[in-house]
């Protein structure tokens, strides 16, 4: 056997068990996405290629071109599991506000990541993207909202209205936190805090 065989042979032993399409697909779009925020639209698939550790060409094979891989990522940036996964991993045995804190953390992370994606490839006509894992607009707010109740519930019978319009109010602050040039974001801790205090001290009266 030759030495190029014998190398060639060793490298084929080496080399990870081939992923199904559709995990590579899932794969590519990972990669993507911080790569899209920190670049926009003008991500190269080559860039992308390298940071996934595979050949150009291989995105070719799931994805009919690039425009349709920035689809994909949009649609992924506005799916909510993973905000979801973490929403159902608080501990509800945490005081309300330090569970609520926690849900403005990992909410705000997911809101950031959809306007990073929104803004570099756009919003495609307005229109939501597609679909990834069977969830839409309409859905994925829906969804998230039930998380939400879900920590809330222990509470209930301490809330001035339902679980369910707590949740849609807190969940709608989120989107409308005001913002200026000169005054930093609430954090997480104080948002909940206003969220389940008001805007008075506890000194005024």
């Amino acid at each position: 056997m030759t030495a190029a065989k014998e190398n060639e042979n060793r490298t084929t032993r080496r080399r990870a068990p081939s992923m199904s399409p559709e995990r590579r697909r899932e794969m590519i779009i990972q990669t993507a996405i911080p790569l899209i925020a920190e670049c926009g639209a003008a991500v190269t698939t080559a860039k992308i290629a390298r940071a996934a550790g595979i050949g150009e060409g291989t995105i070719f094979r799931v994805f009919a071109d690039k425009d349709e891989l920035l689809q994909a990522c949009m649609a992924e940036a506005l799916s909510p599991e993973h905000a979801v996964r973490e929403l159902d991993a608080i501990d509800v045995s945490q005081p309300l506000a330090d569970r609520l804190a926690e849900a403005a953390e990992a909410l705000q992370a997911h809101l950031a990541r959809m306007g990073a994606i929104a803004g570099a490839v756009g919003h495609f006509g307005g229109k939501h993207p597609g679909t990834v894992r069977g969830a839409g607009r309409s859905e994925s707010t829906t969804r998230i909202r039930a998380a939400l109740v879900d920590l809330l519930e222990p509470d209930e019978a301490s809330l001035r209205r339902p679980p369910e319009q707590i949740a849609a109010l807190f969940f709608g602050l989120l989107f409308t936190q005001p913002r200026t040039d000169d005054e930093p974001d609430l954090t997480p801790q104080e948002l909940a805090e206003v969220f389940l205090h008001g805007a008075l001290s506890g000194d005024a009266e």
